[in-house]
């Protein structure tokens, strides 16, 4: 709740909220439609399900929580500072995102191939 009471006012694009079922999504859907124009859209597992199944958006959270462990400043809780600790991550998005955005390397382009190691007489 804490989250939302700070980025409620910052955040006015923002139109959907996923929330999983184990938390207090009463106390959240009341906060939510006494402060905000948002969505909440609540994810359940499915009737009678007992194995594992991935659900529906989970996985982009996931997915990006398991990008953060791969820079050495994110696997770990290093930083007193929130904000230090917020820029990190922004820094690591960005690293991200413009890592995806390179176009495919053609690995037959002779730009990119080294020259051969000399070998001593």
């Amino acid at each position: 709740m804490a989250v939302f009471e700070r980025v409620g006012g910052s955040l006015p694009r923002l139109a959907k909220v996923w929330a999983d079922s184990a938390y207090r999504v009463e106390a959240l859907l009341d906060w939510i439609a006494a402060g905000c124009r948002w969505v909440l859209e609540v994810v359940n597992k499915r009737p009678g399900q007992t194995t594992f199944e991935v659900q529906k958006w989970r996985w982009i959270v996931e997915r990006t929580f398991g990008w953060f462990g791969r820079y050495r400043r994110l696997s770990k809780d290093y930083e007193h500072n929130p904000a230090s600790s917020e820029a990190w991550i922004y820094i690591a998005m960005i690293h991200r995102r413009a890592r995806f955005s390179l176009p495919d390397r053609n690995k037959d382009d002779d730009l990119l191939k080294r020259p051969p190691k000399r070998r001593k007489p």
